[in-house]
């Protein structure tokens, strides 16, 4: 029962902190505080609502406003994206879900072979049924650990 007192003055505190313009390096900071103290078996997803936005509730502490902006959050890549890009955030997670699967079916990366930058190859992933809708974009594949970018090397 204490704990639930507790947890009402925290919400009460967190309802009262300012709105106000935040930036996006502002909130890249603010999650990268928040991973840091994280416990190791907690996920940084808790952090990302169903919708891909971010849980400002839990940022509170360290951006001590609440931002008037929507920022959002790939739950594959970890990667935060600003309200117009939120397209790309969700483009990212279905690429990169298509391609760990294309990778634990085939044992390859769905590439081209000889592509000296790594282009996902969206042909590949279609001919698996593992990708329903080509991306607007092309996305590429990192050198460490095989994540999914849309920024070219």
């Amino acid at each position: 029962m204490w704990k639930k007192s507790k947890k009402l003055k925290n919400d009460s505190q967190q309802k009262q902190l300012p709105a106000r313009p935040v930036s996006l390096s502002e909130v890249k900071d603010a999650v990268r505080r928040y991973s840091a103290e994280l416990a190791s078996e907690i996920p940084l997803q808790v952090i990302i609502n169903s919708d891909r936005t971010i849980d400002y509730q839990l940022l509170a502490p360290y951006l001590e406003a609440k931002p008037q902006q929507t920022y959002y959050m790939s739950r594959e890549t970890y990667e935060i994206f600003e309200e117009k890009d939120k397209q790309l955030a969700e483009d990212l997670d279905k690429v990169q879900q298509a391609v760990d699967h294309y990778r634990e079916q085939t044992g390859k990366l769905p590439i081209t072979e000889g592509d000296p930058d790594k282009q996902v190859n969206y042909l590949k992933l279609e001919k698996l049924g593992l990708l329903s809708n080509r991306p607007d974009r092309p996305f590429f594949i990192t050198e460490e650990e095989d994540m999914v970018t849309h920024r070219q090397p």
